[in-house]
């Protein structure tokens, strides 16, 4: 089961929820107010080498490689 992400307006708290794939409800009761919380869009991230994520050693627009990250010649990005 996914972890998803809610956060509550009422009381401006941000929680975590276990949910079935299958559950396509967009928001859940809030376990500190049981109000209404929206679930939020869930990011993550990849630790690399260094201690960095994948993500902040990447150049972006400027990537170095040799016909750039279209191409897949991106030496950041694998």
């Amino acid at each position: 089961m996914p972890l998803y992400e809610y956060h509550c307006e009422p009381c401006q708290r941000d929680f975590e929820k276990l949910r079935a794939r299958t559950d396509e409800v967009a928001s859940a009761a809030c376990p500190i107010c049981g109000g209404d919380a929206k679930r939020r869009l869930s990011t993550f991230a990849i630790a690399a080498a260094g201690g960095t994520t994948a993500a902040a050693a990447h150049p972006g627009p400027s990537c170095p490689g040799s016909g750039g990250c279209a191409t897949g010649a991106c030496p950041f990005r694998s």
